[in-house]
């Protein structure tokens, strides 16, 4: 399953990313007060969306109805199912933003 990777390190930082085809521009932000994350999107130079908070197993922009945004759901989860929650602890360690791509083919 594909994931987007952050580097929190980084953070706050930009970083290109191609999704479905489409280029995005992705900022990456972190609330220490509040241990939370959020991101902004922007397309072709255009700001879609600032301030997006990163929810566990809640799909990124899902209250969106807007053509420019990402066309595949990307979500904040645990593959293990040992954090439910996206901190700093768990962003990068065992949280993920996957990519939630359907499948074309059969299973197996």
């Amino acid at each position: 399953m594909e994931y987007i990777e952050i580097e929190k390190d980084l953070i706050p930082y930009r970083f290109d990313l191609s999704i479905a085809d489409e280029m995005f521009t992705w900022e990456v932000h972190y609330n220490p007060d509040y241990d939370f994350f959020t991101v902004d999107l922007f397309k072709d130079g255009e700001t879609l969306v600032y301030g997006e908070k990163l929810v566990y197993g809640q799909t990124l922009f899902y209250d969106v109805q807007d053509n420019r945004f990402p066309k595949i759901p990307i979500v904040p989860f645990d593959l293990s199912e040992h954090s439910s929650a996206v901190t700093w602890e768990t962003l990068g360690v065992s949280v993920f933003l996957y990519l939630l791509i359907e499948e074309d083919g059969s299973d197996g």
